[in-house]
């Protein structure tokens, strides 16, 4: 048994709260070991922003929708990187050393943003499951929706790439404008 995230994705938002209340009677009946989850929203108004509606951490260590991995999750999502990578619509990479690296790093990110698009809401969970049939015939029987489910050392080590890369990217951008600017600097002592 391995731990997952688990992606859930409905036609109707109010469907991925059913799903919320249906995963939490699962965990309570102890069918399904879960951490965390979310209801996650994709905004629908440009700003291209992932929301978290509600949140559960079944832990007991009482992680914040921010602290969780859930969170850091959406962090990447909502993070510089998703726009210049070109998540949200053509890609903006150009020829870098680091194009293969972030390319391979951005497919569960692409995954979520194509599952859960703008103006649409989804559940992500974290958990062990024994046997996918209960949480399977929630989503597929009766709610009809679609369910994902990842590795969840994998994601956690695209979530480790992506923000080594943010991190990275910052970096090279405040050298970058401290460089252009060295100039600016001279000419106003003077």
């Amino acid at each position: 048994m391995s731990k997952r995230v688990i992606v859930m994705n409905f036609e109707v938002a109010s469907e991925s709260y059913q799903a919320f209340s249906e995963v939490k009677q699962l965990v309570l009946k102890r069918e399904l070991k879960a951490e965390q989850m979310a209801v996650v929203t994709h905004q629908d108004d440009g700003s291209h922003q992932f929301k978290i509606e509600d949140f559960m951490d079944f832990t007991g260590n009482d992680n914040a929708s921010k602290g969780g991995f859930i969170g850091m999750l959406v962090g990447v999502l909502i993070s510089p990187l998703a726009i210049l990578l070109g998540w949200f619509g053509g890609s903006m990479i150009g020829a870098t050393r680091d194009a293969k690296e972030i390319s391979e790093a951005q497919d569960i990110f692409k995954f979520l943003l194509n599952k859960i698009a703008p103006g649409q809401t989804g559940l992500i969970v974290i958990a062990e499951e024994e046997d996918n049939r209960p949480l399977n015939k929630i989503v597929f029987e009766q709610l009809h929706g679609e369910i994902t489910r990842f590795d969840y050392d994998e994601v956690q080590a695209e979530i480790q790439k992506a923000q080594q890369v943010t991190k990275e990217t910052k970096e090279k951008a405040k050298d970058s404008w401290a460089k252009s600017h060295e100039g600016d600097n001279k000419n106003s002592k003077e």
